[in-house]
């Protein structure tokens, strides 16, 4: 008996503090806990030849503003594998979810260090190179007619690391402008053209291993004005790639010229895989 007593109360108290939670009007009690929202991706960024990190200055500002991390890294222009070694090593080291865009050689350095990263769910090209396994970054500049920078280049001979000789390559300052900035005021033209990091003939020249937009979803930004990389040939990797290419009227300095418009396009990537 005194075991059913217990039972009856503790049912009763049980239906009371029921009743009162739904009864008492506040909307803690009545409404589920909304999920905190998801913090978004880190942008890498992956320059390419004849730059630095500070060629995306204006897509960082953009996309900073809007919340998101960045990180511009240094690519080293040394040679395809080892610059890509280098980034891969920058995106272990971010912690969470990863969009990498590159621009130019840049492209192809994020082909082949994204690849089988896990964390990194979206790719951009941005004036850029989507290289399959084999081919190299000189092949896909030459594919297409139009490319005017080949001629412009200067060439520096250097000490390479392991005691044999190779090449620098830089562009011919009095032709910066015209073909790798067109749509970029003189002033700063003139200073990118001084400051820019030379390429090494052989990392052009390097073989793909990997091609990370076969398993990862990319974006594809076309340059329509593009004397460096031809339009046809931006078109032809987007479109066996499967990206989602969009396309802008600018020179390849894209990301100087028109930031707004490679930030958007990052945006729009982080947005269509985010969760």
């Amino acid at each position: 008996m005194f075991k059913s007593v217990l039972t009856a109360l503790a049912t009763g108290t049980t239906v009371a503090l029921l009743a009162t939670a739904c009864s008492s009007g506040d909307p803690a009690s009545a409404t589920p806990a909304q999920p905190a929202p998801t913090a978004k991706p880190t942008v890498v960024l992956v320059h390419g030849a004849f730059a630095d990190s500070s060629s995306w200055n204006g897509v960082v500002a953009n996309l900073e503003a809007d919340g998101y991390p960045v990180v511009a890294a240094a690519n080293p222009l040394r040679g395809l594998r080892s610059d890509a070694d280098y980034v891969r090593s920058v995106l272990d080291g971010v912690e969470g979810p990863v969009v990498v865009a590159g621009h130019s050689y840049g492209g192809s350095v994020m082909s082949e260090a994204a690849d089988g990263q896990p964390n990194v769910k979206a790719l951009v090209y941005v004036a850029s190179f989507l290289l399959e396994q084999g081919e190299t970054t000189s092949d896909l500049a030459a594919k297409f007619p139009g490319a005017q920078l080949g001629p412009a280049l200067e060439t520096v001979p250097i000490a390479a690391p392991n005691g044999g000789s190779g090449n620098d390559l830089y562009v011919k300052q009095e032709e910066f402008q015209r073909v790798f900035a067109a749509d970029v005021p003189g002033d700063v033209a003139d200073l990118m053209a001084a400051t820019q990091r030379p390429i090494t003939e052989a990392a052009l020249n390097e073989p793909a291993t990997r091609a990370a937009w076969k398993t990862i979803p990319s974006w594809n930004l076309v340059t329509t004005q593009d004397l460096a990389i031809p339009a046809e040939s931006m078109r032809f990797m987007g479109e066996r790639a499967r990206s989602k290419t969009v396309e802008v009227e600018a020179s390849h300095a894209v990301t100087v010229s028109q930031p707004d418009a490679v930030a958007n396009l990052i945006d729009e990537a982080a947005r269509s895989t985010a969760g």
